[in-house]
């Protein structure tokens, strides 16, 4: 494929796990890096996510504990945690790899993803979420 083509591969594959809040992260580069953004949807999307070797949800689980043991990626954790909702992760499921996250990252950076889940659950209607053991 070519530059565009690899563009708009990856734009299917940005919709179809991250929708709108996607687009609003590529357009929010637009204007300072359009080319971070082009990278984005090409490479992250048209090469990384569209490999078949792991389904969406499993990619989204990766996702999430990267970005938690990370810190500092609220921004990314939202588009993050609503994608894992879009490809079929179920809030509970969600909310108990964040609390997992927590033995290998540690507490504030689990405590931070899950207030991250919280806004993004409340956002969907989808709280109160119950997983205590």
């Amino acid at each position: 494929m070519n530059r565009q083509e690899r563009y708009e591969y990856g734009m299917k594959v940005l919709e179809q796990v991250d929708g709108e809040a996607g687009q609003r992260v590529v357009d929010s580069l637009a204007d300072v890096s359009p080319e971070l953004g082009h990278q984005v949807v090409a490479w992250a999307f048209g090469d990384m996510y569209a490999r078949p070797e792991l389904p969406p949800r499993d990619r989204q689980l990766i996702t999430l504990g990267v970005l938690t043991a990370l810190g500092g990626c609220e921004i990314e954790l939202e588009v993050h945690i609503n994608a894992a909702l879009n490809v079929g992760l179920a809030p509970s499921e969600i909310s108990e790899a964040l609390l997992h996250s927590a033995v290998y990252c540690g507490m504030p950076r689990a405590i931070n993803a899950t207030l991250v889940a919280k806004k993004v659950f409340g956002g969907r209607g989808l709280l109160p979420i119950t997983n205590a053991g």
